[in-house]
Parts: structure tokens; C-alpha cells; sequence
């Protein structure tokens, strides 16, 4: 009986985090496109027109906080300040791929 149990909770567990999508698992392949048709007026480059010392680079990421796809997802997503929100123009899909994709171009140094 006990390993009858044993074995239907591995089962449920594989079930159950083995298939799903890992939060965060943007695609930044599709990101570059998605990013190159809603972001590259303000931010070709990893620039930023509005603000240009709140840059997309590694160092101002660290230095505001925003460099982990979380705080990415969510600057997107709910907007600040002059950035706009994306929720509703963009799937929470497409909006995990472009976060996917600014961290990536981060660490490159947007090259």
C-alpha cells in the first residue's frame, strides 16, 4: 500500500512540474521581433529616448533593480512613468519573450 501511494505521488509530481512551462521561459528569439515592433522607438539599442540615463544596459538594469526577468516582466507589463504598459497589446507570452530577450541583449552589452 505504501509504495502504491508512493508511486502515485511521484506520478502527480512529475504530472505536475515536470510538463509546465518554467515561469519566465521567454524565447528571446521571438522576443527580438516582438521587441523590434513595440520597443525599438525608445529603446533601439537598448537605449532609452525619454530617459537616456535609464538605459537597457547591465550596469543601469543593476542599478535600478531591473536586471532579473521578473522586474522586466512587470516594467512591461504595468509601465512607469513615461513607459507605457503593455498588458493587453502584448500576450503574457510575448511579453515573457521580450523580457527574455532585453536580459539576453544585457548581458551581451546590446551587440
Amino acid at each position: 500500500m505504501k509504495r502504491l501511494i508512493l508511486v502515485l505521488l511521484l506520478v502527480f509530481a512529475v504530472a505536475t512540474f515536470g510538463f509546465n512551462r518554467p515561469a519566465f521561459a521567454g524565447d528571446a528569439a521571438k522576443g527580438a521581433s516582438i521587441f523590434a515592433a513595440n520597443c525599438n522607438a525608445c529603446h533601439l539599442g537598448g537605449k532609452n529616448v525619454v530617459n537616456a540615463t535609464k538605459t537597457l544596459s547591465k550596469a543601469d538594469l543593476d542599478k535600478y533593480d531591473m536586471a532579473s526577468l521578473e522586474a522586466i516582466k512587470t516594467q512591461i507589463t504595468k509601465g512607469k512613468n513615461a513607459m507605457p504598459a503593455f498588458a493587453g497589446r502584448l500576450t503574457d507570452e510575448q511579453i515573457d519573450d521580450v523580457a527574455a530577450y532585453v536580459l539576453a541583449q544585457a548581458e551581451k552589452g546590446w551587440k
